[in-house]
């Protein structure tokens, strides 16, 4: 499975736990960090717990596998590392902070 398509398993996993303001960045060309980003909010520690536990289980159905991840005992940001996918939660005030899709506003939105 491409980054692409593991990107579309991730945004899937994030809505059906009610991320909010869903984006899914093609970074191919623009950096050699990864592929593709899915960057997601939810309203607190809890919600962005559930939607990292969400993906995880839903990209390892698919074959898969986590590399690595971050944040989790913060609950601000949590960082998933599928090698070619990264996938951002954070809270609300924690993805103003950082802005990521600024950051990246020249990656194509999926």
């Amino acid at each position: 499975m491409n980054a692409l398509e593991a990107a579309k398993v991730a945004e899937a996993a994030l809505e059906d736990k009610l991320g909010e303001d869903i984006k899914v960045l093609d970074l191919r060309g623009l950096s050699n960090i990864a592929d593709c980003f899915v960057i997601a909010s939810g309203k607190n520690a809890n919600q962005l717990h559930a939607m990292a536990n969400e993906v995880e289980q839903k990209l390892f159905q698919q074959g898969v596998k986590l590399h690595h991840s971050e944040g989790y005992s913060g609950g601000t940001w949590i960082l998933l590392d599928f090698g070619n996918l990264l996938v951002h939660l954070f809270n609300r005030e924690e993805r103003e902070f950082y802005g990521l899709d600024h950051v990246w506003g020249d990656a194509k939105a999926l």
